[in-house]
């Protein structure tokens, strides 16, 4: 009898539980707001302007799914998180999605009640140093004293890489983000490790004298980024995966801000379907039909949010690469609206 009270109180508590989860999209639209989780400060990705608004590749992410649902892109507010707190925040419905340069892993994946809804930046774990130290290989750290922050998956790849190379170094882990890089500026450590983009934003907008340092060539992780959402909610699951598809697809399409409105009056039946002139995208989310009409509108297609945020038109003026479309050598590959 006893087995069967655990049981079906377990039941119960799971079953509570998935109903809560299922509910994202209605306690969004009842509060109004996207509550979306961030970094605490990380240029290109998710930081304060000087003006205290919020910028970034993955804040444009918040935009859209902003948009997308409410059908306006400033319905968010950015919830700074560090590297410890991100996915407790997640879990415990303290943010409605995470989009804070986090790199998808199995584990991740399914270990933690958590899920990845795509990929809006392909990354790698690098290593920034002293142009004076003279090191021109990350072969050559032998012995090197390393920053890192603790919470985040490099240290584990730096330890495997290091290991597998026969590579000695001294790590100094900091628990925030902001103070390891300090320690770094400061002298602490010869070599700061983390993601690439990371690594570009450091040397852009917090040193000194950003010549005096380069990002050695060897990438030695994959670190493909994106959002996470709770697992057990897959209407919510869609929206920001297929929100994140929309600029994507924009981009393949020829479509963004400047020209959307021609596109919705006459263009092609893929398009058409994208801008909700045709078809049943919207109503398959559970949303207003000209739901990727907004995003391109008010946000702009992957390629606009690229450039200004992490791109050329930015100080970071980091390469597409692998963050191409697929069309043009890179990884990014839309799913179509059909």
């Amino acid at each position: 009898m006893k087995f069967w009270k655990c049981w079906l109180a377990g039941l119960g508590l799971g079953l509570a539980s998935a109903a809560v989860q299922a509910q994202t999209l209605d306690v969004v639209k009842q509060r109004g707001y996207l509550q979306c989780g961030v970094t605490t400060g990380f240029a290109g990705f998710s930081a304060p302007d000087d003006k205290g608004h919020w910028r970034g590749l993955d804040i444009d992410l918040c935009r859209a799914v902003a948009a997308a649902v409410l059908g306006d892109a400033e319905k968010y507010k950015a919830v700074p998180l560090n590297s410890q707190q991100r996915f407790t925040a997640l879990q415990s419905g303290e943010i409605d999605v995470l989009a804070r340069n986090t790199s998808v892993t199995q584990q991740r994946d399914t270990a933690l009640g958590v899920i990845h809804a795509g990929i809006n930046f392909y990354d790698g774990q690098g290593f920034l140093i002293l142009k004076s130290l003279g090191v021109k290989s990350a072969k050559e750290l032998d012995g090197a004293t390393i920053c890192l922050q603790t919470g985040t998956s490099n240290e584990n790849t730096l330890a495997d890489w290091a290991r597998a190379n026969n590579i000695r170094y001294k790590p100094v882990v900091i628990e925030q983000f902001n103070e390891a890089v300090g320690a770094f500026a400061a002298g602490r450590c010869d070599v700061f490790s983390t993601d690439a983009s990371g690594l570009a934003a450091i040397r852009a907008s917090r040193l000194g004298n950003p010549d005096d340092y380069i990002v050695l060539p060897e990438l030695i992780s994959k670190e493909p980024l994106g959002p996470f959402v709770r697992q057990g909610d897959d209407a919510w699951l869609n929206i920001v995966k297929w929100s994140l598809t929309a600029m994507l697809l924009a981009e393949e399409l020829g479509v963004d801000s400047s020209n959307v409105d021609a596109h919705a009056q006459q263009s092609t039946p893929a398009v058409q379907r994208l801008l909700g002139v045709s078809g049943n995208a919207g109503k398959n989310l559970g949303l207003d039909a000209r739901w990727a009409y907004q995003i391109i509108k008010q946000v702009g297609n992957y390629a606009e949010s690229f450039e200004r945020n992490v791109g050329q038109g930015s100080p970071l003026k980091i390469d597409r690469g692998l963050n191409a479309l697929w069309s043009q050598g890179g990884l990014m590959y839309p799913l179509p609206i059909r």
